[in-house]
């Protein structure tokens, strides 16, 4: 049986807002959310002190097929790499600023969630 696409994109919205509420209740500030360019998006742009930090969120329901993390692959990370240079070379404000790249992956619903933040992982 398939899901109702709407169902994945409200699930994957409100992982981006559990992301989001996370990584600010640990002291960053929102940027920019859902960015885009020709190269791809980027799901949340924060500062963290002195640092620009380009979020990936994946979610997943289940983790029968490997973790949420596991899908940021070589070729995702290309395209969020050249969103992250666009987004550099067009906005005045972050060009000199340092940046890393952080996931957060969400597996499961409900009491058995596993949430992970993994910070400048490429």
């Amino acid at each position: 049986m398939t899901q109702n696409p709407r169902t994945n994109l409200s699930r994957g919205r409100d992982a981006e807002e559990l992301a989001c509420r996370h990584l600010e209740q640990q002291g960053m500030s929102l940027a920019e959310r859902n960015y885009r360019s020709r190269f791809g998006e980027i799901d949340l742009i924060m500062q963290d002190r002195d640092t620009l930090v380009f979020v990936e969120v994946r979610y997943r329901a289940r983790g029968d097929f490997g973790s949420a993390a596991e899908t940021v692959d070589a070729r995702k990370q290309g395209r969020l790499r050249a969103t992250a240079e666009y987004y550099l070379q067009n906005t005045p404000r972050a060009s000199k600023k340092a940046c890393r790249f952080d996931i957060v992956a969400i597996t499961g619903d409900g009491e058995d969630t596993d949430f992970r933040w993994l910070r400048n992982v490429f």
